[in-house]
C-alpha cells in the first residue's frame, strides 16, 4: 500500500523556521519530522511514499537525493586530480519516494487529485507532513477493510489542557476540576485510508479536501471513524516543535517505535 504524505503548505503558523523550509523539514533531532512518519510508516511495511510538495519543493528534493551521503561514512579523494567518492558503511533505508511539485498555491484535496496517475486502482494511506503518533497502521488498515467503506479517517481526543469549569443554567458553578481525556474533541489526525474512487470526488486545485469531499462522503455514509487512543502531536507552532524536540532527545518520544 502506497502512503501519500500532503507536504506542500507554507506552515505559517511555525513561521519562525518555515521561511527557511517547508514545515514537514522542519527538524525534530537531526530529522526532518517527515524522516519520522515515514519512519513509522515504514515498521509496519509501508515503503512506498508519494510526497505531495510545493512551497520550497526543492528543498525535499534535495534532502532526499542527499540521503544516501548524508547517513555513509564517506572519503572523498582528489589526490589524482579528479573527485572519487568512495562510500562506506551504507545505510538506507528500503523507501521508493515520489516527490511530486503539486503547485505552490493549491488546495488540499487538488494536491491529492494531482497524485491520482501514481495511485492507479489501488487503496491508499493519506497523511499530513507535519505531526507523528504512533498509529496502528495494520489495526487501522484492518477497520477500514471490516467496514467496507470508501474512506476511513484517523481520530484523536485531542483533550484540552485546562481546567474545567461546570456551571449549571443559572450561572452558578457547579463543578471545578482538572480535565481529562473526554472533556476534547474528536479531531481529524491524517492516517486516512481511501479507496481509489475517492479522486471522483475532487474537482481540482481550489478543492479542500476537508471540506466538500469529506463532507459529501459522511452525507453518503461512506466515511468510518478509527478512534486512535495512543499518542498523536501535531507541529503546528514553535513550542510544539520545542516540545517534540525534548521528548526526542530524551529518548521517550512515544511515536518511536523502530529500532535504532
Amino acid at each position: 500500500m502506497k502512503v501519500v504524505i500532503l507536504a506542500g503548505g507554507f506552515g505559517t503558523r511555525i513561521s519562525e523556521e518555515s521561511h527557511l523550509k517547508p514545515k514537514p523539514m522542519i527538524e525534530i533531532g537531526d530529522r526532518p519530522v517527515l524522516w519520522h512518519i515515514m519512519k513509522g510508516c515504514s515498521y509496519y511495511g509501508l515503503n512506498e511514499f508519494i510526497i505531495c510538495s510545493g512551497y520550497k519543493q526543492h528543498v525535499i528534493k534535495e534532502w532526499f537525493d542527499d540521503y544516501f551521503l548524508h547517513n555513509s561514512d564517506v572519503t572523498f579523494d582528489f589526490s589524482s586530480g579528479k573527485k572519487e567518492v568512495t562510500v562506506h558503511h551504507k545505510h538506507i533505508e528500503p523507501w521508493k519516494v515520489t516527490i511530486v511539485d503539486t503547485g505552490l498555491n493549491t488546495q488540499t484535496g487538488g494536491r491529492i487529485k494531482r497524485i491520482e496517475r501514481y495511485i492507479g486502482n489501488e487503496t491508499f494511506m493519506l497523511t499530513y507532513g507535519d505531526a507523528v503518533g504512533n498509529i496502528n497502521i495494520p489495526e487501522l488498515l484492518q477497520f477500514h477493510k471490516n467496514h467496507g467503506k470508501t474512506g476511513t479517517i484517523s481520530l484523536y481526543n485531542y483533550s484540552q489542557n485546562k481546567g474545567v469549569i461546570e456551571t449549571g443554567e443559572n450561572g452558578i458553578i457547579e463543578a471545578f476540576r482538572e480535565k481529562s481525556d473526554f472533556d476534547g474533541n474528536l479531531i481529524n489526525i491524517g492516517y486516512m485510508i481511501f479507496e481509489p474512487v475517492i479522486f471522483e470526488y475532487i474537482k481540482g486545485d481550489e478543492t479542500v479536501f476537508e471540506q466538500e469531499p469529506v463532507n459529501k462522503l459522511v452525507k453518503e455514509k461512506q466515511l468510518a471513524g478509527y478512534v486512535h487512543k495512543g499518542y498523536w502531536q501535531c507541529m503546528d507552532t514553535l513550542r510544539e516543535k520545542q516540545r517534540l524536540e525534548k521528548l526526542w532527545m530524551s529518548k521517550t518520544a512515544p511515536w518511536k517505535i523502530w529500532d535504532e
